[in-house]
């Protein structure tokens, strides 16, 4: 007798393939018995201790975030209903080229500053590992959804050559090598970068395909943030497709957006780029998240050179008149690379967080506003708040385009990603409402994907993407990972006035054969574990 059995489910299977009425039965955490049209055929039914009645349920495979920031989240929150209420049973975290191992006790002190914005410097958090295996060791204690690990190209950046700015030396990039082999060993899925962030957009192409030889030789794959959404878009693209073929590497584009005015309408030139790789050979696959602005710091925004040096070469700079003009100069009038080689518009740029308590008035407005307000000028603005946020400032960017999101979540190597920041007073309501987004406006209100096909881009293309065997489908011997949703009412609760509202119309949500989410509510299970992958050469 099984532990429970789902009766008389609507499965959508994760494959793509229409959808049937079946029993599901789960057993030691594993799916164990599918018995289709049990009641109408009068075949024996399983059993089990408990039963849950499915009636007018969709039961799919978990939900897999392919982009998610919820690297210290998952250490300081047990509940992450964020995430739970979702369906999401894996996140894929180490993003953007920045995160919090390996390190030492140097380059933790760093990190920690460097992306406070995105995680809180994680006063709360007892930074008790440093190498990667003991980052998902302290995951294994128990999560409350499972996490899949990226190592972070610009950390790796930061132990060998630092926050400088030139090229790494033989002995600089021999060490970034064999950190990046010891924590693939480990059991990361692979590499991330985020070159428009410091330091690791400071790597040429030669550095970063070295790195993704490394990567290949151990089945991982090569998530990179480019070096531009904006000017410069496609050639960022091409620059990734160019350099992982030569490394016979597995490319996924991370938050593959088309942004600001200069790419509007410019999705299909995109889409035929990744088409004519792929017919040539390459294995891509990318992730979007289905809303138009996008999420970073607002220290992000500034040119690279300002950001040599670290967080604190950054703040004297700032102090710096002389400096800041400068600064000001690039982003307003040339075009900062931080910013994606675009002259900034500060009527674009909304402020959803800061580290500072203090500074809360600027939260929900734009910079523009801000300074309208004050009677300044907006860099006037801007600097007051990299200066006295200590750059811990996180914003909204509204420079997206509705026609671009929907071309990109069509194509057939397309996955979700929430990259969602779960800081700040008013974070962007992709972090709580991506999954329900998909499936209630983007499949139910709009038609841009049936039901069958978001569902296996949430789930069986992410897994195959990590090179998980039994998980992201519904099928006999996998991971009992699944989702219960209503189709008639699935939907984001979350908007841009009310970020951490939870989503409707997902009752039940299991990880490894347990409820985390029961009738709605957010148990006290953590189920969740590091999922590791492990390497060709060592299986």
């Amino acid at each position: 007798m099984a532990d429970l059995v789902i009766r008389d489910a609507d499965v959508v299977d994760g494959s793509g393939a229409p959808s049937y009425r079946a029993d599901v039965a789960v057993d030691g955490g594993r799916i164990v018995a599918i018995v289709k049209e049990a009641a109408a055929a009068g075949c024996q039914r399983p059993t089990a201790t408990r039963e849950l009645d499915a009636e007018g349920l969709v039961l799919s495979p978990g939900f897999i975030d392919m982009h998610a920031h919820s690297d210290l989240a998952l250490l300081r929150d047990p509940d992450h209903s964020a995430k739970a209420a979702q369906g999401v049973t894996l996140e894929v975290i180490g993003q953007d080229g920045l995160s919090y191992a390996p390190v030492d006790d140097r380059t933790l002190a760093e990190v920690r500053r460097a992306i406070t914005g995105w995680n809180g410097y994680g006063d709360d958090i007892d930074f008790d590992w440093r190498s990667v295996g003991e980052y998902l060791d302290r995951l294994d204690r128990g999560i409350a959804v499972n996490a899949a690990y990226l190592i972070p190209q610009g950390t790796l950046r930061m132990l060998a050559v630092g926050w400088e700015d030139r090229e790494a030396t033989p002995g600089e990039l021999d060490r970034m090598r064999r950190l990046l082999a010891e924590g693939l060993e480990q059991g990361a899925v692979g590499m991330s970068s985020g070159l428009t962030y410091t330091p690791g957009m400071y790597a040429k192409d030669t550095e970063l395909t070295e790195l993704c030889r490394v990567v290949a030789e151990y089945g991982g794959y090569y998530c990179p943030h480019h070096r531009s959404y904006g000017a410069g878009a496609l050639q960022a693209y091409e620059e990734m497709v160019a350099l992982t073929r030569e490394a016979g590497c597995a490319l996924h584009l991370a938050h593959a957006t088309m942004n600001f005015g200069v790419n509007k309408g410019r999705a299909p030139e995109l889409l035929t780029l990744l088409d004519d790789a792929l017919a040539a050979g390459a294995d891509i696959s990318l992730d979007t998240y289905p809303y138009t602005p996008g999420c970073t710091t607002l220290v992000a925004m500034l040119p690279s050179w300002a950001s040599e040096g670290g967080p604190e070469e950054i703040l004297k700079r700032l102090a710096d008149e002389e400096t800041a003009e400068r600064i000001r100069h690039h982003m307003e009038v040339v075009g900062a690379d931080g910013c994606h080689g675009v002259p900034i518009e500060w009527d674009t740029i909304e402020i959803s967080g800061v580290s500072e308590a203090a500074l809360g008035e600027y939260v929900g407005r734009t910079v523009r506003e801000s300074a309208e307000l004050r009677g300044e000028a907006p860099w006037v603005t801007a600097r007051r708040l990299l200066l006295e946020d200590r750059l811990g400032s996180t914003i909204l960017q509204h420079v997206g385009h509705e026609e671009n999101v929907r071309a990109i979540m069509r194509h057939p190597v397309h996955t979700g990603g929430s990259d969602g920041i779960l800081q700040g007073m008013k974070p962007h309501p992709r972090a709580y409402g991506t999954f329900p987004q998909y499936l209630g406006r983007y499949v139910r209100e709009l038609g841009v994907l049936s039901l069958e096909e978001c569902v296996a881009h949430l789930t069986s293309r992410p897994a195959a993407r990590l090179r998980l065997p039994d998980r992201g489908l519904v099928r006999e011997g996998y991971r009992a990972d699944l989702v219960l949703f209503d189709p008639a009412t699935v939907a984001a609760g979350s908007t841009f006035e009310r970020p951490r509202a939870l989503p409707t119309g997902i009752p039940h949500v299991l990880i490894d054969g347990r409820f985390v989410i029961e009738d709605g509510r957010r148990t006290d299970v953590l189920a969740g574990r590091a999922v590791r992958r492990t390497p060709p050469a060592l299986a």
